[in-house]
């Protein structure tokens, strides 16, 4: 088992990182909003899950340890993969998760691709009772904070001054739907937008700076 891995972080695409750990450059899918908070040449710490299957092993990191333990409880709850489950905290954090449970309420679940209405219902059911310490260590109130404080990082890095990137933000999360507000893509969509045609040369100038 692979619980924990720390290294130079080579790649941050996309919901995969790859980590070099002693020579070994190790692919790990992540939610994007924590690939978008890593940087390329700096050194991280993720802790993991290693996933095994007849023709494939998978590593999925996180950065704080209730978000492992989550990930943990809910591939343990029928009809929830390793995709899913990463695809469940990609939009709702720790603490939103064991509110939404303790309220019973699996809307927030179905709010997630991938999750039909039984699962959603399976999920509350299951994990029930499970996450009280985990709402204790994490604020629900820091869910939408984390969300909008990493596109405002994706904006600085694609060339946007902060200023610029944060009043952008702002402006996203005063239209976008509550579903929208907790997910790093969509409300990335929303300041770009906001930012208007000029957006698209600035991301690719930065594209071009990084690489040069």
């Amino acid at each position: 088992m692979i619980s924990s891995v720390r290294g130079t972080v080579l790649a941050a695409i996309g919901t995969t990182v790859v980590i070099e750990v002693g020579g070994v450059g190790l692919s790990v899918q992540v939610t994007p909003q924590h690939a978008l908070s890593l940087r390329v040449g700096t050194e991280a710490t993720l802790r993991t899950a290693l996933i095994v299957r007849e023709d494939d092993l998978s590593l999925y990191g996180f950065a704080e340890a209730d978000e492992l333990v989550v990930f943990d409880l809910l591939r343990g709850v029928t009809g929830v993969g390793p995709k899913s489950a990463l695809g469940v905290l990609a939009a709702m954090d720790p603490a939103a998760i064991a509110q939404a449970v303790a309220h019973e309420d699996d809307a927030a679940f179905r709010k997630v691709s991938g999750v039909g209405p039984k699962t959603a219902k399976l999920i509350v059911v299951s994990l029930a009772g499970k996450l009280l310490g985990v709402t204790a260590r994490r604020p629900a109130a820091s869910a939408r904070s984390s969300v909008s404080d990493n596109v405002t990082v994706a904006l600085v890095g694609l060339g946007w001054p902060e200023r610029v990137a944060m009043q952008a933000v702002e402006d996203a999360m005063a239209t976008a739907s509550d579903a929208d507000r907790e997910a790093v893509p969509a409300l990335l969509r929303l300041a770009l937008a906001n930012l208007g045609p000029q957006a698209g040369l600035v991301a690719q100038s930065g594209a071009g700076s990084s690489s040069a």
